[in-house]
């Protein structure tokens, strides 16, 4: 299976401006998805897509120079990761590259437990799944089916629209919630409008690799994990 890794790093960032290209620790956060995608042994290709001149070079001081800059309109705050990956898969097509399926690698998902990426990969392909997705558990206290949405008068209803509430959380299924570190999806899939398409497997990340950098407090955090984790 040929399987595009695809980063996407646009310059112009809010909640830590310039992020891609910050140094956390001893080099830029960027380098540290390029690093982990480098380790896999099933990614056939890796992408930066960008539209930023200095995430570009940093990417190339990595050794994947971008084929392109990708255009503003797809660099906006309201720019969507299907529609970036969707540019990808189309721009490889037209040079007569194809893929089967892309990994969507986010780089404000700096850390990544090694190995993670194609155990990621075998179980997308042993699933023959639409997408997959790496997850973490939900805390119990947060679990859907103890979860209630108003009815619009005045009171609630559980959100899973069960009957009765699950009384013992040893009851409870267990849930999850995407952490953003990993998306795999057939590129059929993604040629058809959607990044997760009918069938989605998954599989659980170590939470102790966890942070998605968004504000300055996560960097924070990410500086602290460093630390932690000796990356």
């Amino acid at each position: 299976m040929r399987i595009l890794g695809l980063i996407p790093a646009r310059g112009g960032s809010k909640g830590v401006p310039r992020k891609n290209i910050k140094l956390l620790g001893k080099k830029p956060l960027i380098e540290y998805t390029i690093d982990a995608a480098k380790e896999s042994k099933f990614l056939t290709d890796i992408l930066v897509s960008t539209d930023d001149e200095e995430i570009a070079i940093a990417a190339e001081l990595s050794g994947y120079k971008p084929p392109f800059l990708r255009p503003q309109e797809l660099a906006e705050d309201t720019s969507t990761s299907l529609e970036v990956v969707q540019h990808a898969v189309a721009f490889f097509e037209s040079q007569n590259i194809f893929f089967d399926a892309v990994c969507l690698l986010q780089p404000t998902n700096p850390f990544r437990e090694m190995g993670c990426i194609d155990k990621a990969i075998e179980k997308f392909i042993a699933a023959d799944a639409d997408c997959l997705v790496s997850v973490l558990a939900i805390p119990h206290e947060y679990n859907p089916h103890w979860a209630f949405e108003e009815t619009g008068n005045g009171l609630l209803k559980i959100a899973t629209a069960d009957e009765t509430i699950i009384p013992r959380r040893q009851d409870l299924p267990k849930a999850f919630h995407r952490d953003g570190s990993i998306y795999i999806t057939k590129t059929e899939v993604i040629k058809n409008g959607s990044l997760f398409g009918k069938s989605i497997a998954y599989i659980e990340s170590n939470p102790q690799f966890h942070v998605n950098i968004d504000t300055m407090k996560d960097w924070e955090l990410a500086e602290k994990l460093l630390t932690q984790i000796h990356l």
